[in-house]
C-alpha cells in the first residue's frame, strides 16, 4: 500500500466529553521525512483522558488520540533514511531531531523542532494525513496510536530489537519511561536514600523501579488505595487516614524527611506536600505529574533558602530516539532494571484503565 491511502479503523474523538468513536478513517501516504506505522499495540495515558474531557487548553477536535504504542514501519517519505518497511518502532511524543539548540544540550530533552505544528494537531508541513467521513482528523501528541494506522514524522521515531513484546514495550512510550526517568536522571536518586512517591499508578510504579535501581534503602510509597501497596514499596501510607499532616508523619518516620521525592498525580497541592517534607540537607522534589491549566503552585520561600530543591521533568529527562532503543534492550536483556512481573501488571492496568475510561473496547 506505499504511496496509497490507507482505509482502517481508528478511535475518534469528534468533540470534548464525548465517548470515542470506532470509524472507518483514510490515511494519506507519509510525506517527506515522515512515516506511517502499523500500530500493533497501544497503551493509554491519564493525558488521553484529559484532553478528551475538555479541560486541556491544547485539546484540538476531532482528533485520534494516543500516545502509548508500538508497531512496524508500513512506508517512509522521502528524504527518509534512517527507517525502513519493516522497523519495528515505538512512536515518541517528545522528538529528537538532533540538530536544534535543545538537542545539542545535554541538560534537557525537549526538541523543539516540531512543537508549534504538533502543537496544533497537524504534521510538520501544516496538514493532517487523517479523514473520515469527508472531514480532516488531527493528530495528537505527534503519535495519535488509537488507530490501526498512524503518520508520524521521522524525527519521532525510535527503531527498536524486532523480538520485543510489543504489547508491554509499547508502554516505553510515555509513562514507564517518565518515571524511571525522574528517578535515575532527573533526580539522580543516590545509594542509600531515601525516597517518597506521591501517586502509585502506572508512572509512580515507575518511579519505584527507578528508585530500587538506583540503590535506594527506603522507599515509601503515598496513596489513597490500599490495593497499590503491593509493589515495590517498602513502606506506604494511606494520607487519608492520618491524624497529622503527610508533611509531618514523613519527616517524624525520617528523622528530619527524606532525601528524594516525586509527586505523580498532578495535584499542586500534594505537590507542596512533596516539597515540603524533603530534607533540608539538599532535598529534592520532582514535580512529574501535569497539573490542570491554570494551576499554580506555592510554598514559602523559606523552604528552599534552606536548602531544598524544586525540579520538573519530561519523559524523565530521556533523549527519545536515542534512549527508547537502550530501555527496550535492558528489558530485553531481561536486566534487574525492567522484570517481567511488572510489565505485565502495568499492562494490564492500563488495558483495565483504557476499557472503564473510554468504553470503545
Amino acid at each position: 500500500m506505499a504511496n496509497q491511502v490507507i482505509k482502517c479503523k481508528a478511535a475518534v474523538a469528534w468533540e470534548a466529553g464525548k465517548p470515542l468513536s470506532i470509524e472507518e478513517i483514510e490515511v494519506a501516504p507519509p510525506k517527506a521525512h515522515e512515516v506511517r506505522i502499523k500500530l500493533i499495540a497501544t497503551a493509554v495515558c491519564h493525558t488521553d483522558a484529559y484532553t478528551l474531557s475538555g479541560a486541556d487548553p491544547e485539546g484540538c477536535f476531532p482528533v485520534i488520540l494516543g500516545h502509548e504504542g508500538a508497531g512496524i514501519v508500513e512506508s517512509v517519505g522521502e528524504g527518509v533514511t534512517k527507517l525502513k518497511a519493516g522497523d519495528t518502532v515505538i512512536p515518541l511524543y517528545i522528538p529528537q531531531c538532533g540538530e536544534c539548540k535543545f538537542c545539542l544540550n545535554p541538560k534537557t530533552n525537549l526538541c523543539q523542532k516540531i512543537r508549534v505544528t504538533q502543537g496544533k494537531g497537524l504534521m510538520p508541513d501544516g496538514t493532517s494525513r487523517f479523514t473520515c467521513k469527508g472531514k480532516t482528523i488531527l493528530h495528537y501528541m505527534g503519535t495519535s496510536t488509537f488507530s490501526e494506522y498512524t503518520v508520524v514524522a521521522d524525527i519521532s521515531v525510535a527503531k527498536i530489537n524486532p523480538l520485543a513484546p510489543l504489547d508491554k514495550v509499547c508502554l516505553l512510550g510515555c509513562g514507564i519511561s517518565t518515571g524511571y526517568g525522574a528517578a535515575v536522571n532527573t533526580a539522580k536518586v543516590e545509594p542509600g536514600s531515601v525516597c517518597a512517591i506521591f501517586g502509585l499508578g502506572g508512572v509512580g510504579l515507575a518511579v519505584i523501579m527507578g528508585c530500587k535501581v538506583a540503590g535506594a534503602s527506603r522507599i515509601i510509597g503515598v496513596d489513597i488505595n490500599k490495593d497499590k501497596f503491593s509493589f515495590g514499596a517498602t513502606e506506604c501510607i494511606n494520607p487519608q487516614i492520618l491524624v497529622n499532616s503527610i508533611q509531618e508523619v514523613l519527616i517524624e518516620m525520617t528523622d528530619g524527611g527524606v532525601d528524594y521525592s516525586f509527586e505523580c498525580i498532578g495535584n499542586v497541592k500534594v505537590m507542596r506536600a512533596a516539597l515540603e517534607h524533603v530534607t533540608r540537607a539538599g532535598g529534592v522534589s520532582v514535580v512529574v505529574g501535569v497539573a490542570a491549566s491554570g494551576e499554580k503552585i506555592a510554598t514559602r520561600p523559606f523552604q528552599l533558602v534552606t536548602g531544598r530543591t524544586w525540579r520538573g521533568t519530561a519523559f524523565g529527562g530521556w533523549k527519545s530516539v536515542e534512549s527508547v532503543p537502550k530501555l527496550v534492550s535492558e528489558y530485553m536483556s531481561k536486566s534487574k532494571t525492567l522484570t517481567d512481573a511488572f510489565w505485565k501488571e502495568q499492562f494490564i492496568k492500563s488495558v483495565i484503565h483504557l476499557e472503564l475510561t473510554f468504553s470503545i473496547w
